[in-house]
């Protein structure tokens, strides 16, 4: 951007780097991926681990039943799986952005869960704001 344009100016599409959406398309997939990992790995260790082992380490957990923890690991299991493979495959890609709008859903539980305890939020927080730009980006809304 040359000094003598306004702090507003957005190039016309014709002379932006990213003429077909690649950019975009690639970003999408690195925060679905990254999104898709850690509610995997986190929704795994919900459904392998006793909830007595957990509560060493998860203070929620305490308050919650065993069957709730597994159906909260498996939504987050379900959620990651959600998030790549309609889109990846281009079978029923609409259920992609449906997913990350779950997992938006249920990050804000996790951050209201953890301010409630009074626990850091970020990382939930900043979940849920991945989720959010994957579901606005595989709806089209970006």
């Amino acid at each position: 951007m040359s000094m003598n344009q306004p702090l507003g100016f957005v190039a016309p599409a014709s002379h932006r780097l990213d003429k077909d959406g690649t950019q975009m398309h690639l970003a999408l997939w690195i925060a679905s991926g990254l999104l898709a990992f850690a509610m995997l790995s986190a929704g795994a260790i919900k459904l392998v681990t006793p909830r007595a082992k957990l509560m060493e380490k998860m203070k929620w957990a305490k308050t919650w039943s065993a069957g709730n923890v597994k159906l909260l690991g498996l939504a987050e299991v379900l959620g990651a799986i959600g998030l790549v493979v309609p889109h990846g495959t281009g079978i029923l890609p609409i259920l992609t952005p449906i997913a990350a709008v779950c997992l938006v859903v249920l990050m804000i539980g996790a951050v209201k869960t953890h301010l409630d305890l009074k626990e850091p939020a970020l990382a939930p927080g900043l979940l849920a704001l991945l989720a959010l730009f994957v579901a606005l980006g595989r709806a089209g809304g970006l």
